[in-house]
């Protein structure tokens, strides 16, 4: 089955490139409210399901036991741009379990950030695994570790209890199988699993409602999602696509980008989840998509649907800053 077309990219009016994908909106139950494409085909959500990958920490106690609040648990979500905002936080929340940056094993890389980059660069340092975008996540799954009494050597590793805990509970949220058969690894060491569209979008829809979800999972899953929304700068980073989604319309819409095009969302009051796949995994073309099917969703309300139409409708400039053309969803999404 061949995805449709869902953005285009224009110059001087003539479409140059085209984006296909797939995208599935449901409720807790798992019944379509919107589907293009197919979405039954397995895909890798990457750092798209962290805020699942989160539950732990929360459910286990850690977070309460650490006091951690709002911050740390947007920071545990994250796939952040290693501002020292994130870089600060993320040694901060290691220190109250008594580590440091040595015991993350998700490698390290510059800052995705400019400023953060060339600050770093002029200080004669090298990156530590605090700049990696997922050290939010790593830090947490430390921390847990810690509060649990599980030895944190090798925690990223397939079999780990740690990542047994982790493996299970997107097994539950998701409803998918998450084993052996459609395991890999992902960019920062831990393993990632290859579900259709249709199980991470359930997942996100009862991660919103905490329908089909235990109690206390519910409220956990509540809490960090929250947090996300009221701190989208610590979900991503300055000029991110995160953060400009969900400041687009604070406190109503939760989104988290994957790797390779992959987004999955979530609207709280419209008790819906989100999960979309940009075939050729193009940052622009996936936040296009999201953008305008945000827009679609809230189209109630003129004044967030308009923000959320600007970012899907983003301009292409020339080097001197001119307009030079733009992303343009397609009738099959917009």
């Amino acid at each position: 089955m061949s995805n449709p077309v869902l953005v285009e990219v224009l110059r001087g009016g003539i479409v140059e490139s085209r984006h296909r994908g797939a995208v599935y909106v449901c409720g807790p139950d798992g019944k379509a409210v919107l589907e293009i494409g197919d979405t039954a085909r397995p895909v890798f959500p990457r750092s798209a399901v962290k805020a699942i990958q989160a539950l732990p920490l929360v459910e286990t106690g850690a977070a309460d036991a650490y006091g951690f609040g709002t911050r740390e648990l947007a920071l545990a979500c994250a796939s952040h741009t290693g501002e020292a905002m994130h870089t600060e936080l993320a040694a901060s929340m290691l220190a109250r379990a008594g580590l440091d940056h040595t015991a993350l094993e998700c490698g390290s890389h510059w800052p995705f950030n400019h400023d953060a980059f060339v600050a770093l660069a002029r200080s004669g340092k090298e990156p530590n695994a605090l700049c990696n975008n997922c050290s939010g996540k790593h830090s947490a799954f430390l921390c847990t570790c810690v509060h649990e009494g599980i030895d944190h050597k090798g925690y990223v590793a397939a079999g780990h209890p740690f990542q047994e805990m982790v493996r299970k509970t997107m097994q539950e949220v998701t409803g998918a199988v998450h084993d052996a058969g459609n395991a890999a690894i992902d960019g920062c060491s831990i393993p990632t699993y290859a579900v259709p569209l249709t199980a991470l979008a359930q997942g996100f829809a009862r991660m919103a409602t905490g329908e089909e979800l235990a109690p206390g999972r519910a409220r956990a899953a509540r809490r960090l999602l929250e947090a996300c929304m009221a701190e989208p700068l610590l979900v991503s980073g300055t000029g991110k696509a995160d953060a400009a989604l969900m400041q687009a319309a604070p406190g109503r819409i939760f989104t988290k980008v994957g790797a390779e095009g992959v987004y999955c969302a979530a609207v709280p009051e419209l008790g819906l989840g989100i999960a979309l796949k940009c075939d050729d995994g193009a940052e622009r073309g996936t936040e296009s998509m999201v953008a305008a099917l945000l827009a679609k969703l809230l189209a109630a309300d003129k004044d967030v649907a308009a923000r959320l139409t600007d970012i899907a409708n983003a301009p292409i400039r020339s080097r001197i800053g001119a307009v030079v053309g733009g992303l343009r969803p397609t009738d099959a999404l917009a």
